[in-house]
């Protein structure tokens, strides 16, 4: 449409000096017109990042202040900012309510499993604080692997019922595991994975964190290990400038290994999203080697590529030839990892390193449903022989729990912002989970009854509520379930006004919620 429209209007201009005959007034010099052209770009650069949309919304009206707008401003200004104003098109609370609500959830996720507090505790405080996180014993220095597959559905392990041998590596190292049964992604792209397994939020609607500008500095559990020696590393097997995630994961203070970084002899194979996921591996090693070598403890949040389209991989390794499909990929990201922890287990470090293997979002979201929720459900692996015993975990959970867990299994003392809960702790009773897509962001719920239910909230401040089916996927509306309602938007507004507010970060800052604490 773009290129439609520009090519008419310079028709157009030609046409007119032709009949206007432009030929009769005096021509600027070339140096003089692209002096006045420079300026004019200039002028409309500075206009651009002089402004917000919001300076037009004087208007309770929300028609009176589009008809005020800049129609091709917002349009550019919705594209960079890739975000959906929560609290103009979704239902919300009182701010001063919002806040009081966000601090007791805040509080409950750090408490000890010992102490109670209950909603007589909650003070009306101007702003949310971070909440101290007491660990019950020594601080345990371990590395920390945090491998996101690309696209692994729970489906594809044999764990969960497949029949096809897919993942012989994966299922094998489940039985030594801690197995997360019941884990739902956020989202149906990586950047809402990384955002996740990161910052530990909700998924607001529009784009991830990690596509948004102002995204630096965050509260992340990359972040809290830092702040006790840990090097953070983000891992890579493509070209990081993809989606916005080396700035996201620079910004944010983690060192960036991506494609550009790894020398050509050591990538045996890569295709046009990355760096086969055997030869990342080996590069996680050489860094986990490196971090060892220098004493000093190492968290890699590494992303791995193969298993997405065009399904390419080295060959002779699997029983199933590139180019395979999404079984082949899935067989051969089964084999790199494998291998990985093979090579592990000869390493001195190994005894003093926690894996997790986890996907970033399933291989689809189209469902029944525009929320369909077994399009959400991931694998999730913990492997520590030495630190976390074996076993099952079946209660209900999300990607965002996983940063305060991951701290918890360290024993970590800090102050925490995180909204998500620890998942060690046996005494939780809210089972839930979040997922989403663009507009629609669904808060998933284990209720008294034993019923499972789905809050929908929708853009125009819609609001349903579903019972879901014994399929697991099939929903039926309800009707009322209010405090049901109340809790999502605890969560969503409240993930939105921490962003928002500038409360949300890691240090530094005129609005720095971590600057009171002593460490």
């Amino acid at each position: 449409i773009l290129l439609g429209v520009g090519a008419a209007a310079v028709l157009i201009a030609w046409l007119t000096g032709r009949v206007w005959a432009m030929r009769q007034y005096r021509p600027m010099r070339l140096r003089a017109r692209a002096s006045v052209a420079a300026c004019m770009v200039l002028g409309a650069i500075a206009l651009f990042n002089g402004f917000e949309g919001a300076f037009k919304d004087k208007s309770a009206n929300a028609y009176n202040n589009e008809l005020a707008s800049n129609g091709p401003y917002s349009f550019f200004q919705a594209y960079r900012l890739n975000e959906l104003s929560f609290q103009r098109f979704y239902r919300t609370l009182p701010q001063g309510e919002l806040r009081q609500l966000v601090q007791h959830e805040v509080d409950e996720g750090a408490r000890p499993s010992s102490v109670s507090i209950t909603k007589t505790a909650l003070t009306a405080a101007a702003d949310v604080r971070p909440a101290q996180v007491a660990a019950p014993g020594p601080e345990k220095r371990l590395n920390v692997v945090l491998i996101m597959v690309e696209s692994l559905s729970a489906e594809y392990l044999g764990v969960f019922g497949n029949k096809k041998n897919l993942t012989p590596k994966l299922d094998k190292l489940a039985e030594e595991s801690l197995l997360l049964t019941n884990l739902y992604a956020i989202g149906t792209r990586t950047v809402r994975g990384l955002e996740a397994l990161s910052a530990g939020l909700p998924p607001l609607p529009g784009q991830s964190v990690v596509r948004r500008p102002n995204n630096g500095n965050l509260f992340t559990l990359g972040s809290v290990l830092r702040e006790r020696g840990y090097s953070t590393k983000f891992i890579y097997g493509g070209f990081g400038y993809f989606d916005n995630m080396n700035a996201y994961f620079a910004a944010n203070g983690y060192e960036i290994i991506d494609r550009s970084s790894m020398p050509r002899e050591k990538i045996g194979f890569a295709n046009v999203w990355g760096v086969a996921d055997e030869f990342l591996l080996n590069r996680t090693l050489e860094e986990l080697d490196a971090g060892h070598a220098a004493g000093k403890p190492v968290f890699a949040h590494v992303m791995t590529t193969s298993n997405h389209r065009p399904y390419t991989f080295p060959a002779g390794r699997i029983d199933l030839p590139s180019k395979s499909g999404r079984n082949g990929a899935v067989k051969y990201t089964d084999y790199a990892i494998g291998t990985f922890i093979e090579q592990a287990r000869s390493k001195p470090w190994f005894d003093n390193t926690i894996f997790i293997i986890m996907a970033d979002h399933c291989a689809s979201s189209a469902g029944k449903e525009k929320l369909s929720i077994p399009k959400y459900h991931i694998p999730a692996l913990v492997y520590a022989p030495k630190h976390v015993k074996p076993g099952r975990l079946d209660k209900l959970a999300s990607q965002i729990d996983f940063p305060p867990t991951v701290l918890s299994m360290l024993q970590m003392s800090y102050p925490s912002l995180f909204l998500g809960h620890d998942l060690t702790r046996s005494d939780h009773e809210e089972e839930r989970a979040f997922i989403s897509n663009y507009q629609e962001i669904g808060y998933l719920r284990i209720g008294e009854d034993g019923a499972k239910r789905l809050v929908v909230l929708s853009p125009k401040k819609k609001v349903n509520v579903y019972r879901v089916g014994a399929d697991g996927e099939s929903l039926t509306k309800e009707e009322g379930h209010e405090d049901l309602v109340r809790e999502a938007l605890i969560y969503y507004q409240g993930a939105d006004y921490m962003l928002s507010s500038g409360v949300y970060r890691a240090q530094g800052g005129p609005r720095n919620a971590l600057s009171a604490v002593t460490r």
